[in-house]
């Protein structure tokens, strides 16, 4: 019984070890799936599983478990920023301003009630202490893990921060749909009215998506002039993907002559409709299934990493191969496919012409999907090795008594968003399927809070039941609380924005799925996750840095 007895209680032991994270992690897992009252607390609940572990003295060698927490972090923020990566910036734009603004309005207001509290308590929590409290209240674990990087940077010697993080948290989850309703009654939102606001803002702003239809040239003007001169002359970008002249069907070129009664299979940005067809001619209905030229369409997938990064106009399909490119899906978005518009490895591009020519440009592109099934190991392995470069790079900043580190979590997640945004140009394949990163993230993820759970449990009950548990909860209450509520009735007041908009931004901001799912769920159409996408990459990076500037200033 020797063998059985080092298994579980030798922690230096690599098969002890593995035990210990595979109990853990399925144990939390499965007892994350719980729901109470529609609401579950999901894979974070390996950490609590791992801090009964860790109570009843279910360990292992510290070294091991501090190597397998950072690893286990540095993959969780990478695939986050991988993900969020091509669409950081574009946040930014139209709309996106406001939105990001309330949601650095929530980040700031949530640090200064952890401050306040702080300094109104006298020190009675500390200051450590009440950063992994924050992290907690809004639900934010890579923050937790910055900290704790952080910490380590400073040689810290107080209690587990991960303590008050898993005090703070189970209310978090709850604070956060709270205040969604307490603002929905606050600022007497009708929810139905809510939602015709919301149809009437597709209709009156239709999205840049492509727009198909057939028109018959009537304009004298155009008569005799080439598809280059009167794409020149309207000043538009459309692709003509099939032409009927005198009988046959046929794929345009640039130098395809234009001639009064040609019917135009026309694909264009949705906006752009009207003025084309007041340019060209009116639209018509044509069965091109009657005409005597055998063409396809095929949507083709981009798989030749040789692809990756080049604009279609680059390409030159219609002069070389005959093929009009009319529009792009990425990512399950339809894109107007401009000459100008950059491929990227994983777009599903659609081709018109000749099925000889279809097919050839199939072979350019690739279109093997057994090679997407494969991850992009390169990319993610070179994206961290910078990231770790990038986060050990010392920033001196005066009166401090450390120079400033973007760490184990920041470095990876800055070059992580700037590859998933910029990567094709150096030629870097940063295309992984959704599953592939979620599964990367997901193991990171339990690794992290695996192990921080059995290092801090070891004093957690002590702490809850004889120290401050109590303490931490209400003061992560309130840091959940307060700005949600205040930056909500600015939102709704001063932006005069959606109530369902607004309810997955407050759940972007705090980076919580669960209310986002009781956001979608309130909600017909996609607001809310419009809302939450949209402050989601910037809310993420700013909880990052600062859980970690917080710890340094705590030093300074």
């Amino acid at each position: 019984m020797n063998w059985l007895q080092a298994l579980f209680l030798d922690p230096d032991s690599v098969a002890h070890i593995v035990l210990l994270y595979a109990l853990v992690i399925s144990v939390g897992v499965l007892l994350g799936k719980i729901k109470i009252f529609g609401i579950s607390l999901g894979v974070t609940f390996v950490l609590f599983a791992g801090i009964v572990a860790g109570h009843f003295g279910f360990t292992g060698n510290e070294s091991i478990l501090s190597f397998l927490q950072d690893f286990g972090l540095i993959l969780f923020v990478f695939c986050i920023g991988l993900q969020v990566g091509p669409s950081f910036f574009s946040s930014f734009k139209k709309g996106g301003v406001s939105m990001n603004v309330v949601a650095v309005g929530i980040v700031a207001l949530n640090i200064i009630v952890a401050l306040a509290l702080y300094y109104g308590l006298n020190g009675r929590v500390d200051m450590a202490m009440m950063v992994g409290i924050l992290c907690g209240a809004v639900t934010n674990t890579p923050g937790l893990g910055a900290a704790n990087e952080a910490l380590h940077g400073i040689n810290y010697s107080g209690p587990e921060i991960a303590m008050g993080y898993a005090c703070a948290y189970p209310l978090g989850v709850l604070g956060i749909i709270g205040a969604t309703i307490a603002i929905r009654y606050i600022c007497r939102v009708n929810l139905q009215k809510e939602e015709e606001q919301i149809a009437r803002a597709e209709e009156e702003n239709p999205h840049m998506k492509p727009y198909l239809m057939h028109l018959l040239m009537q304009n004298e003007a155009l008569d005799g002039k080439t598809l280059s001169q009167v794409s020149n002359f309207l000043g538009r970008d459309f692709v003509c993907s099939r032409i009927l002249q005198h009988g046959h069907v046929s794929i345009p070129t640039e130098g395809t002559v234009f001639h009064m009664g040609d019917q135009l299979f026309i694909v264009c940005a949705e906006d752009d409709a009207e003025p084309i067809i007041a340019f060209i001619g009116p639209k018509i209905e044509v069965d091109w299934e009657k005409q005597d030229t055998p063409m396809v369409s095929r949507r083709i997938l981009v798989t030749q990493p040789s692809i990756n990064g080049k604009t279609l106009g680059e390409l030159h399909f219609n002069s070389m191969y005959g093929v009009n490119v009319t529009r792009v899906n990425r990512s399950g978005m339809d894109l107007f496919a401009a000459r100008n518009l950059t491929l990227q490895v994983g777009d599903r591009v659609m081709c018109v012409g000749p099925e000889d020519a279809v097919g050839r440009v199939a072979k350019l592109l690739g279109n093997q999907l057994k090679r997407l099934d494969h991850p992009n190991i390169v990319t993610i392995f070179v994206g961290i090795l910078l990231g770790i470069l990038l986060g050990s790079l010392p920033i001196a900043i005066p009166n401090m008594p450390t120079p400033l580190k973007l760490g184990l979590a920041g470095g990876p997640l800055v070059v992580a968003i700037l590859i998933g945004r910029f990567g094709y140009k150096l030629h870097l394949v940063t295309y992984t399927t959704m599953s592939a990163n979620l599964m990367l993230r997901e193991i990171g993820l339990v690794l992290f809070l695996a192990s921080v759970g059995v290092k801090a449990g070891a004093n957690f009950v002590h702490t809850v039941v004889e120290g401050d548990g109590l303490l931490y909860v209400g003061c992560g209450f309130l840091i959940t609380v307060i700005p949600l509520l205040i930056m909500g009735v600015v939102a709704r007041w001063k932006y005069k924005m959606n109530y369902f908009t607004l309810m997955g931004l407050i759940a972007g901001s705090n980076t919580d799925p669960p209310a986002l799912a009781y956001a979608n769920q309130s909600c017909s159409y996609d607001a809310p996750s419009v809302g939450y996408s949209t402050v989601y990459p910037l809310a993420m990076f700013l909880r990052i840095l600062t859980a970690q500037l917080l710890i340094l200033l705590m030093a300074a």
